[in-house]
């Protein structure tokens, strides 16, 4: 495929067989025939998956569709996203088209810095013993970096050390050890554990205490992702409301998710839909994201939304995505899945860094799509045919059953599996 055709914005690919849409990607990231395999059902065989965690007795597949029409920092992207919720990835590929009218999606990412905790307990005097440790920090960040020289050579490395004292009821006044490391490309967690336990022995010697948990925080807020759009007023018009409607209505949607965390879940969870497919879909944490995603909506001591919506001076639509997102390219299930790794070439990302920016991106296209829809004809029009099909797929409609299924459904707006089952016993 030439540089010319080589293009995210791609008219009625949900109409193309999934051939068709095979052959497409395997252009776009010259796929190898192994690695298009890879994409398929048995991508993931029983023998790797056995390597991989305990007690295998099969694999569970998800649907792996792309998202379309995404344009970050001016360049064209395909999106793998594994989910098995309907309505995602189509939502995800329609924002993206809406983003491309305001010159598509903007995105910046910070230093990878993740951060491992050390609790040293036992402490006799635990002010002393907190200036000890960091008159030692050189020491200690000197010996971080003997662990991992690998990472230190690609200009990774120890950063800094943090010492708080906390107290608690159960345990006294103990120390929080905070080590601060840049891990470039890899997601960190290996490296920072391992780091943790071979200081925490010196830090508990230097504090004259013991050392009890040595681990990564999930709550990555070092190592945050932006995104940001501009959508034009007119190109949110609908059939029913004019664009600057719309543009109101979605600000004042996005409100209540500022204003109550009943709203703030439900709209996270939205963004979530998104940013959990691609990490599913490159094999990364996607409990370490969600778990530090929530986390940081709740920085401030109350539950709120990870995104931003307003109205600027000319009537557009300016959204904003702020969140961690601790994500690697390198190590772990990123190489060991060969789905996931046929993933992230189709992606065909160079960095960490670029895989959270184009994560952000797509978190903030899934919270479009869900806004424009609820502050509209609502969440359920565009999601009813979608949903109509699993729902008929479970009565245990087959084939050409399916369709006349669907559409009946759809047409007496009740989509439930009895209906699809008396649907079935008429056919």
């Amino acid at each position: 495929m030439t540089s010319e055709e080589r293009t995210s914005e791609v008219s009625g690919f949900y109409r193309q067989s999934t051939q068709q849409r095979m052959d497409y990607v395997a252009r776009w990231a010259g796929l190898t025939m192994e690695e298009r395999a890879a994409l398929q059902p048995a991508g993931l065989g029983l023998d790797r998956a056995d390597r991989m965690i305990e007690n295998v007795v099969g694999v569970h597949a998800l649907p792996l569709g792309i998202a379309v029409n995404f344009l970050i920092n001016g360049r064209d992207y395909l999106v793998p996203m594994a989910i098995e919720e309907p309505s995602v990835v189509a939502g995800a590929s329609y924002a993206a088209k809406l983003a491309r009218a305001g010159g598509g999606f903007k995105a910046h990412s910070t230093s990878p810095e993740m951060i491992a905790q050390i609790q040293i307990l036992d402490v006799v005097d635990p002010w002393a013993a907190r200036f000890e440790v960091l008159s030692r920090r050189d020491e200690l960040l000197s010996r971080a970096d003997e662990v991992d020289p690998v990472i230190v050579s690609l200009g990774g490395g120890a950063r800094d050390l943090e010492v708080e004292v906390l107290e608690h009821k159960v345990t006294g006044p103990m120390l929080e050890v905070r080590l601060i490391y840049d891990c470039r490309d890899a997601m960190g967690a290996n490296v920072l554990n391992t780091i943790a336990e071979a200081l925490s022995g010196r830090i508990a010697e230097l504090a004259g205490g013991r050392a009890n948990l040595r681990i990564i925080s999930n709550l990555a807020d070092r190592r945050l992702a932006r995104a940001s759009c501009v959508i034009p007023a007119g190109a949110l018009a609908t059939q029913g409301y004019p664009g600057e409607a719309v543009v109101q209505r979605i600000v004042e949607a996005y409100a209540l998710a500022c204003a109550t965390p009943y709203r703030a879940a439900t709209h996270n969870k939205g963004i979530m839909n998104g940013v959990d497919a691609v990490v599913v879909a490159t094999g990364n944490d996607w409990r370490a994201i969600e778990a530090g995603a929530h986390a940081y909506a709740a920085r401030s001591g109350r539950y709120t939304s990870l995104s931003h919506w307003e109205e600027d001076a000319e009537g557009n639509l300016v959204g904003s995505l702020e969140m961690p997102m601790a994500v690697g390219i390198v190590g772990g299930a990123t190489r060991a899945h060969p789905t996931a790794k046929a993933a992230l070439k189709v992606l065909g990302v160079e960095s960490a860094r670029e895989l959270a920016e184009v994560i952000a991106a797509v978190g903030l296209a899934q919270n479009l799509a869900a806004l424009r829809a609820l502050a509209t004809e609502g969440i359920q029009r565009g999601h009813m045919e979608l949903h109509a099909r699993q729902v008929a797929l479970a009565a245990g409609a087959v084939g050409e059953q399916i369709d006349l299924v669907v559409r009946r459904m759809v047409s007496e707006r009740t989509v439930r599996i009895d209906r699809a089952a008396e649907i079935l016993r008429e056919l």
